[in-house]
């Protein structure tokens, strides 16, 4: 009785250690696509990929694994599983490599050659596996769990890896004492106990065919399950601490997209993993057979149902766990970009306006034009478009301004009544001179005159058109204002994001200069770039990156130079064949402008915007150059 209630208990751990089991490759696999997607540039991410891939074969060979496996493939997952953790060491010499250079302590090439051998190392271990020496023969009836049948060369391999993980362990220790920063010490804290998960993790797999695994399985597999558990946590943790380098993100979008990419994947489909585990296990225990109807069901319903809480309480743990004292400013753009006015959403508002406006009148054509920039153009045209080509809207428009702002009056033009849109009033005043926005003509019948209740609904309407072409020109002042904006945000959270861990980052001391100086030298240069005194005598020069590309030309700076300008440029250009649209307009002013040395008319001609928007643009351009070059900077002093 006792021994079969041990063996009950037992079955139950070994479930719940194959679902722990199951979920941990998911969610390093999942980790693993995290990394690849949003901070594979940065060295630490890169390192700890290597880390999340070998997490994954373990625990996926692992995973795998059942009764319904025969031998040989029982014995080939157990080979596979052993290259994850052969090369387990060497990804983590590999990572607290990369966190002392991330700390300001880069190496000297005796820290990069030690990575480098114990990688060589791990190259020769796995030749030791291949060849059967490394570890023996399946033993398909093993305690606690058929498993590779050791060797001396596996005894070996354990002293091994426990005086590299020790050796990585010291390099983790160094590296937290070189951080001077709160946030930066808190998160080497993390990314110090998460580092344990794998290493954890994988070391009950070294005790497979020791005597304290075959004599005590039911400690075994209670100790697996204890082990299980703390790697599902730290593994996390980890992943959250090494989601920070290599990006310049707010720590709140870092920390809500690390967030929804773990609830919507490992955390829905271990979820659903576990409930169909459950639905089997409970079928063979009640019905007598594992599969039913209920498990794809449970599956299905497990997904959506997970995925709609997701979704409905999403705004309240975002609230709770990131926003924090930034809630209202955050919730404030959020509103503005959910209920924006586009430029589609007021075409379709203007051709509602218009519809209503040619009902009330029963015209065959109506439309919207638009003033910017002392140019009116077509914004939205409705009925029959023949009767608006005949006629030239800038007779319209000076029309309306020969007579100026006379209140609610409008004017006969060819076949078209005109009402003038103008702003509202800013302060009250009647005698205010209010800014023309654009004009509304309708087509006329003939001589029809407008009845009073035709004309109180029909301007009732061009009031309701004006004040959508005013609220579109306040939002593109606002879109301007932030593009102007951008780079100095941008520029303020990479300093940030370099600051946490390395305060003698090179970017913050000197050499590099503000953006906005850089920004300057960059226009000298790009305006001198086919040569002069401004690109020879550039400050440019001083740079890391072009001290590097002299060597590639050379020794001549000058092309060096000119190679990094175009460099940058070329990584402004959208992909695909070169266009003159909206996407394409910052690459194509540098590349008239400077590359090809267009004048300023012959530019904005081609481009067809005024010589004042050219001169914006074109500073937006060179302020995209400069970001460009920084990066260049900041990843070589890196390496």
């Amino acid at each position: 009785m006792f021994n079969g209630w041990l063996d009950g208990l037992l079955v139950g751990i070994k479930t719940i250690n194959n679902i722990l089991t199951a979920g941990i490759a998911i969610t390093a696999f999942s980790l693993f696509l995290y990394a690849l997607s949003f901070n594979l540039r940065d060295r630490v991410a890169r390192s700890f990929a290597i880390i999340l891939l070998c997490v994954v074969v373990v625990f996926t060979t692992e995973a795998l694994q059942n009764k319904s496996i025969p031998d040989w493939g029982i014995e080939l997952l157990l080979r596979l599983q052993w290259v994850g953790i052969i090369f387990l060491p060497a990804s983590y010499l590999h990572l607290s490599d990369a966190l002392l250079v991330t700390a300001g302590r880069p190496s000297r090439g005796r820290r990069r050659l030690a990575v480098r051998l114990v990688y060589v190392v791990s190259l020769a271990f796995l030749v030791l596996l291949i060849a059967g020496l490394l570890v023996g023969p399946l033993m398909p009836n093993g305690q606690p769990a058929p498993h590779l049948q050791r060797t001396a060369w596996t005894d070996f391999f354990t002293v091994y890896y426990m005086a590299i993980m020790i050796w990585a362990g010291g390099n983790f220790i160094r590296a937290f004492a070189r951080m001077l920063t709160r946030s930066g010490q808190r998160r080497m804290l993390y990314l110090m106990a998460g580092a344990t998960a794998p290493a954890l993790g994988s070391y009950p797999y070294l005790l497979f065919g020791s005597d304290l695994a075959a004599k005590y399985p039911l400690f075994f597999w209670s100790t697996a399950l204890v082990i299980n558990m703390l790697v599902a946590i730290l593994i996390i943790i980890m992943a959250y601490a090494v989601a920070f380098f290599g990006v310049s993100w707010p720590d709140r979008v870092v920390k809500s997209r690390l967030f929804k990419w773990l609830l919507r994947g490992p955390v829905a489909a271990s979820l659903a993993l576990a409930m169909m585990t459950i639905v089997r296990r409970a079928g063979a225990v009640f019905g007598g057979q594992e599969y039913s109807a209920f498990v794809p069901l449970t599956v299905v319903v497990t997904v959506l149902m997970f995925e709609h809480a997701v979704t409905l309480f999403s705004p309240l743990w975002e609230k709770l766990l990131f926003f924090g004292r930034d809630h209202a400013e955050l919730q404030l753009l959020q509103n503005i970009e959910e209920r924006l006015l586009t430029r589609s959403d007021l075409q379709q508002f203007l051709e509602t306006v218009l519809a209503a406006v040619r009902d009330h009148l029963q015209s065959p054509c109506a439309f919207v034009a638009a003033l910017d920039g002392g140019e009116l153009t077509l914004s939205v045209v409705a009925g029959n478009r023949a009767l608006l080509e005949k006629e030239d809207l800038d007779e319209a428009l000076e029309l309306v301004n020969h007579n100026g702002e006379s209140g609610r009056h409008e004017f006969i033009w060819g076949g078209f009544w005109i009402l003038p849109l103008h702003q509202r009033r800013m302060n009250g005043d009647r005698d205010e001179v209010r800014p023309l926005l654009g004009l509304l003509g309708v087509a006329r019948k003939g001589n029809r005159q407008i009845d009073k209740d035709q004309r109180d609904a029909v301007w009732l309407l061009a009031d309701r058109a004006a004040l959508a072409l005013e609220d579109r020109q306040l939002q593109q002042r606002v879109f301007r204002s932030l593009e102007d904006l951008q780079p100095q945000i941008d520029m303020l959270q990479r300093m940030r994001a370099a600051g946490r861990y390395d305060t003698h980052a090179n970017f913050l001391t000197a050499p590099l200069p503000g953006e906005s100086d850089l920004a300057d030298w960059v226009k000298d240069a790009l305006t001198h770039y086919w040569g002069g005194p401004k690109l020879t005598n550039s400050p440019l020069m001083k740079l890391k990156v072009v001290q590097l590309l002299a060597e590639e030309h050379e020794g001549n700076a000058s092309n060096a130079l000119r190679a990094l300008l175009r460099k940058a440029v070329d990584q402004i250009k959208p992909e695909g064949e070169r266009r003159f649209t909206s996407e394409w307009i910052l690459y194509n002013i540098l590349e008239m402008k400077f590359i090809e040395g267009r004048k300023v008319r012959e530019v904005a001609g081609r481009l067809a915007m005024s010589e004042a928007d050219l001169y914006r643009k074109q500073r937006v351009a060179v302020e995209a150059v400069a970001r460009a070059i920084l990066d260049m900077e900041q990843n070589e002093a890196l390496q």
